[in-house]
């Protein structure tokens, strides 16, 4: 980059790997203090190290981490070690840290590609600084209302965010019609991806509360009609009055061939051929997950092969499906943050064809969102009567919420227990020799995956990190 200033640029950099190694000595994870401190020295700093750099940025309410993972995963199978901020920070000062703890002092890269997962609200603060090739909107949802307030809100972020950017190509999700609008009265590049209408068995979708966040035309305020739904206001969405409706897509999912615990098996309908393609994750959102990826290399101009081929051997990322064993049980942990992918891992359990065991876990701290009402929204009934769930647990600093919530949703409340300690919970979950679901939202994912990690041989995020 023309214009830094060298010595602005040495102290950032060292600043940033001086309190990164501080951090570690101390045995601490701290993602976001090496980025402070580095913008202490230079402001821009972020634009000078991830200069020449080929990046892809995803952003969105639901899917990020786990799209981000199976980005990253398809370089390093062919050989390419990609930056990438893995520990899910992702506001301005995460992002920096990332990249200013790997660049050299005068402020060179060490890497030439990045994956970046960014927050929907640091868009506008990232993107113009690190000059993203491609940047994927997964889906727009509620999401922590006291933070961001109304969707429109989360959507007009973005909208600024992409404004800055007229250079870079927009990887868009056409059965959102929030993110769709996207591309609205820009100079950008846009390549849509999705699912079809064939793919999706109408049988099986549950339409129930799927309207909520996105109900109306986003041009004319007209109700939108569907020719077909995945879930919740995601599917063929069309205005009978202005005539806005899905795009065409560049990819699609034109087949969902098996679904299972371990993956899904699906065909992707590109412009020049099909392929059938495995995820090696379960569940309809990661079918999603795994489309936008595919996406994003497609639109990036990366080489196919690596990511349709690499899929098949993602793992779960950090909270996200991963999978845990303790004293022969499997414990899944599947993070969930806001009512539309609250639903889909509802109904992922709820889909087990043998007996389980669910742990429910809720903190209201900061990072989560003090606005823990959308447990309402959310259809835990799909649990709660399920002859399947021999036991629920509930924890977390607004336990008696969730409990409260699985009463109304008609749950045995003989079944329920309320259990404060993380590791007292961990006994007491796997004494039942059950397969266990726990569904811990963000703060809590981390103090349980913390007592699970260390009880099972996993290391934190950063205990891997150079």
């Amino acid at each position: 980059m023309n214009g830094h200033n060298p010595v602005k640029t040495f102290f950032a950099v060292a600043a940033c790997r001086l309190t990164r190694w501080g951090l570690r000595v101390a045995h601490r994870g701290g993602t976001t203090l090496p980025g402070r401190s580095a913008l202490l020295f230079d402001k821009k700093i972020l634009e000078v190290v991830s200069s020449g750099m080929e990046i892809i940025v995803v952003t969105g309410t639901n899917g990020k981490t786990t799209t981000c993972s199976m980005l990253r995963n398809a370089l390093q199978e062919s050989g390419v070690d990609p930056l990438s901020n893995i520990s899910g920070a992702n506001l301005l000062t995460g992002i920096t840290a990332e990249f200013t703890a790997l660049a050299t002092l005068s402020g060179k890269p060490k890497k030439h590609f990045a994956i970046v997962e960014c927050d929907e609200g640091a868009l506008k603060k990232v993107v113009p600084l690190i000059h993203p090739k491609v940047i994927v909107v997964t889906n727009l949802f509620r999401d922590q209302l006291d933070r961001y307030g109304e969707v429109m809100h989360t959507l007009e972020e973005i909208r600024t965010g992409v404004g800055l950017v007229p250079d870079t190509t927009l990887c868009l999700n056409a059965d959102c019609s929030l993110t769709s609008s996207l591309a609205n009265g820009v100079p950008n590049k846009v390549f849509y991806y999705g699912i079809g209408p064939d793919a999706v068995d109408q049988k099986n979708t549950d339409e129930s509360n799927d309207l909520s966040d996105a109900k109306y035309c986003i041009n004319c305020g007209t109700e939108y009609e569907y020719d077909y739904h995945t879930y919740q206001h995601l599917g063929g969405f069309r205005c009978p009055k202005c005539g806005y409706k899905r795009a065409a897509t560049n990819i699609e999912v034109s087949s969902i061939n098996k679904i299972s615990p371990k993956g899904s098996d699906i065909t992707v309908r590109f412009q020049d051929e099909n392929q059938d393609i495995t995820i090696g994750l379960p569940a309809l959102y990661n079918i999603y997950n795994g489309i936008a990826a595919i996406g994003a290399y497609e639109a990036a101009g990366w080489k196919r092969s690596d990511i349709t081929q690499s899929l098949g051997k993602v793992a779960s990322s950090f909270g996200r499906m991963e999978t845990f064993t303790y004293n022969n049980v499997d414990i899944q942990m599947i993070l969930v943050k806001n009512p539309a992918g609250c639903n889909q891992s509802l109904s992922y359990l709820s889909s087990m064809e043998n007996d389980y065991v669910a742990v429910f876990c809720l903190n209201d701290k900061t990072a989560d969102g003090h606005d823990i009402s959308w447990i309402w929204d959310a259809d835990f009934e799909k649990v709660a009567n399920d002859k399947n769930c021999k036991k629920i647990y509930v924890s977390g600093t607004r336990a008696t919420d969730i409990r409260l919530r699985l009463k109304y949703a008609g749950a045995d409340e003989s079944i329920i227990s309320l259990v404060e300690d993380e590791n007292e919970l961990l006994k007491a979950m796997t004494s039942h020799s059950l397969p266990v679901f726990a569904l811990p939202n963000y703060t809590s994912m981390l103090s349980l995956r913390a007592v699970v990690g260390a009880a099972t041989g996993k290391k934190e995020f950063w205990k891997d990190q150079k």
